[in-house]
């Protein structure tokens, strides 16, 4: 078939299988896999079910799948070597037996695979999201991911083995989800779309006058507004965008501008939008994860625990609008997954689960303590004896022999602009002196997050024998400082993404005693938020405070590895000009 390419690589999806209930293949995670591979028609993986300790059904397994599914059915010994100490799911691609573990990583791999095969199937690619970065972040690092990945699929699990002739409890990572659901959607366009649905809701308010005008014979149309815009009975404004997209409706676009009153509306004024999906307006990779976990959820309760389906409104509506997107039926049904019919619910969407808030694992929204932007959290600082303090550079003047250099050694090699490349070189000699100065022979060279190699290729060349980490984003600067840590290894980490700092199954912030005692975790999260502030476009003072809090943050670090047997200096880069982001840690054990 025309656009249709053709794979030179075999690749091998291997997928747990321990055992099949009302139809559906478990663990969750190879439910998931196999209802997105059905979804996309995606026929290019060698699928194979390895069976654990606990498989049983396996000759059932035909009556689940689709005959259109082809699966083989292995053992845990007959993995390829490089997967036997992998976590299923997993894709190796052979000949060059790369391999690829993990839910998220894999799904992702999927739709590329899917999309590559047949570029027609712009649909497919889609369920990355708004610039294909649906769950493409760590469980490590993004509480998201963390949730749909692997909290969500294990609590499900647990509910259904609990649920087997007892009440068990509602898990919280589904009070959390349904609450999630609730919270206002943030789009790319987002102004847009709120203007268009104030439009709609003054246009609904205003029906009822116009039906009484209409009766007495006069028609009045007000600016642009057409008589379908003013149906207050209408589909809502995001069901409309979401499903034009799905191509379930055509939707014109609009190329009349927006009345007077309407533009000039405040945007404190402007309504929220209300999600359609999980992560907000349009269909992703995070519907595929969720449906299958869900599915069984509202299945129990349905069935057991009916009087508390009406505390998961939100849920009820977004499993009722997943069958609505199309071909979901058809790839559900050829995976085991059957959807069933729910009762109307007499509750409001606004409504929310009364136990939420004692829910365990739940963070608290309010907290009491917090106190609103970066000046009065750096004054409290500043009153308990911690101010913004760099360590002076050992040798702010020091530059590598760049002419002396081997042409491939220099950034200016790469494709980038020569202001750039100067720039690359200035943050390299910062770095490189402070390695040269730290590394002794036998040392090991550990570039983390090295993007292009600059570090790499100009220390290899110079002195192969240190850890160093290069624009370590948001929390994997922590992971990186943590490894070496651990190791009992020196680190030189140029920190970067301040504005992803959060929390993570890995970490809490602040990082050390001596900030946790002072700061709350949502003042923390101010300094992180101010320190991406420090880009050269923003006003002076702006990027002042930014680099107040970058230091702040650092700190903070600093003090948290000085606790567990380490000397470590917080430096900015000479010329500063040299990045944005010109801090340099640089950690020794003592």
């Amino acid at each position: 078939m025309k656009g249709i390419k053709k794979s030179l690589t075999e690749e091998y999806l291997y997928l747990d299988f321990s055992h099949q209930t009302e139809g559906c293949i478990f663990p969750l995670h190879t439910s998931v896999a196999l209802f997105l591979l059905s979804y996309c028609d995606c026929k290019i993986f060698k699928v194979c079910l390895v069976l654990t300790g606990e498989s049983t059904d396996v000759l059932l397994l035909k009556n689940v799948l689709s005959q259109d599914m082809e699966v083989q059915i292995i053992s845990r010994q007959e993995l390829p070597p490089i997967v036997q100490n992998c976590r299923l799911p997993a894709v190796v691609e052979r000949p060059d037996n790369f391999c690829r573990a993990g839910l998220a990583v894999v799904l992702r791999h999927v739709i590329q695979k899917a999309y590559e095969a047949d570029p027609s199937k712009k649909e497919i690619l889609e369920l990355l999201g708004f610039k294909k970065t649906c769950l493409k972040a760590c469980a490590e690092v993004s509480q998201w991911t963390r949730l749909c990945e692997l909290t969500i699929p294990l609590a499900i699990e647990n509910f259904l083995k609990e649920s087997s002739g007892q009440r068990p409890p509602i898990p919280a990572e589904i009070l959390q989800l349904e609450k999630k659901l609730g919270e206002p959607v943030r789009v790319h366009n987002d102004d847009k779309l709120r203007r268009q649905k104030l439009k709609q809701q003054k246009a609904a308010r205003a029906g009822p006058s116009l039906a009484k005008e209409k009766a007495n014979g006069k028609e009045t149309f007000h600016g642009q507004e057409t008589p379908e815009e003013l149906d207050p009975s209408a589909k809502s404004l995001e069901l409309k965008v979401a499903f034009s997209k799905l191509t379930v409706q055509e939707e014109p676009a609009t190329t009349n501008r927006e009345p007077a009153h309407i533009r000039k509306a405040k945007a404190s004024d402007l309504p929220p939008l209300e999600h359609v999906f999980a992560e907000g307006l349009y269909f992703t990779l995070t519907d595929i994860v969720l449906l299958p976990c869900i599915h069984h959820f509202l299945l129990i309760i349905s069935k057991e625990l009916t009087e508390k389906l009406v505390e998961f409104p939100l849920l009820v509506a977004w499993y009722r609008r997943i069958q609505e997107v199309p071909r979901v039926k058809t790839a559900a049904s050829q995976c085991g997954i059957h959807f069933f019919h729910l009762p109307e619910l007499m509750t409001t969407s606004n409504e929310q689960h009364p136990s939420f808030n004692e829910a365990p694992g739940v963070e608290e929204q309010n907290d009491p303590s917090f106190i609103g932007g970066p000046r009065p959290t750096m004054t409290k600082l500043m009153e308990k004896g911690i101010e913004v303090m760099f360590s002076p550079h050992p040798c702010p003047t020091w530059t590598l022999d760049w002419d002396s250099l081997p042409a491939a050694v220099s950034p200016k090699e790469g494709k980038m602009s020569s202001d750039r490349a100067l720039r690359k070189q200035q943050q390299l000699n910062n770095l490189v002196y402070v390695v040269t100065n730290q590394a002794k022979p036998g040392d090991k060279i550990v570039d983390f997050c090295s993007g292009g190699g600059h570090v790499g290729i100009v220390l290899a060349h110079l002195l192969p024998w240190c850890q160093v980490a290069l624009h370590a984003c948001g929390v994997a600067t922590d992971m990186v400082i943590e490894h070496c840590i651990k190791t009992r290894a020196s680190f030189v980490s140029c920190p970067c993404c301040y504005g992803f700092i959060q929390n993570t199954s890995k970490f809490n912030f602040p990082k050390s005693e001596q900030f946790k005692k002072t700061l709350s975790y949502k003042e923390h999260m101010i300094l992180c938020r101010f320190a991406d502030q420090t880009a050269v476009q923003l006003p002076p003072q702006r990027r002042l405070i930014g680099k107040q809090c970058m230091c702040l943050v650092d700190l903070d670090r600093a003090r948290a590895a000085e606790e567990r047997g380490y000397s470590v200096q917080v430096i900015s880069m000479e010329p500063e000009s040299c990045s944005p982001k010109n801090n340099m840690i640089v950690g020794v054990p003592i």
